[in-house]
């Protein structure tokens, strides 16, 4: 079976501004990355503290920062609990902060049917713990400007998702 794909643009967002995000020089840009560990509760979202660290020793605006460190931590919570590993790397550039997240797992079966707000295919113990709402991708996509998920059924999936600095 193929990869299912999924792309969502935030009403009023320009396909161009998304493309810009990735022709930036890469002297203006500052990239950190973290690798994921399915399973690993109590590091769960060190990736995610480590990009908002980041950025906010770059003076970007307080909203941008929590948008940021939102759909960071949902994504990387996503690996920890259905993937085996996976690894977080954002790029942040005068234009926009671009994240992609990378794991090895089960892949999504049915993404449309996973962006469903409370959908979650989480095991009791894991919502015991206070994960698997089904909140996840749909946080990620009301925090961001751009989100684009692929996955491989039995590969992995990997989700990017952009957001514009010249907005709130």
């Amino acid at each position: 079976m193929g990869a299912a794909e999924f792309i969502w643009t935030r009403d009023g967002v320009d396909a161009e501004e998304i493309k810009g995000c990735g022709n930036v020089a890469p002297a203006e840009t500052i990239e950190t990355e973290k690798e994921i560990a399915g399973g690993d509760f109590a590091n769960a979202g060190a990736g995610a503290s480590q990009i908002k660290r980041l950025i906010k020793k770059l003076a970007i605006s307080p909203q941008v920062v929590r948008r940021t460190a939102i759909a960071c931590f949902e994504a990387e919570v996503n690996v920890t609990v259905y993937a085996q590993e996976g690894s977080i790397k954002a790029r942040v550039s005068p234009l926009c902060i671009y994240v992609v997240v990378e794991d090895r797992g089960p892949g999504i079966p049915d993404i449309e049917q996973a962006m469903q707000p409370g959908w979650s295919t989480a095991t009791p113990e894991v919502r015991e713990m206070g994960f698997g709402a089904g909140l996840g991708l749909p946080n990620i996509r009301g925090n961001v400007d751009f989100l684009k998920i692929t996955s491989t059924a039995g590969e992995g999936t990997v989700v990017e998702f952009a957001i514009l600095l010249n907005r709130t």
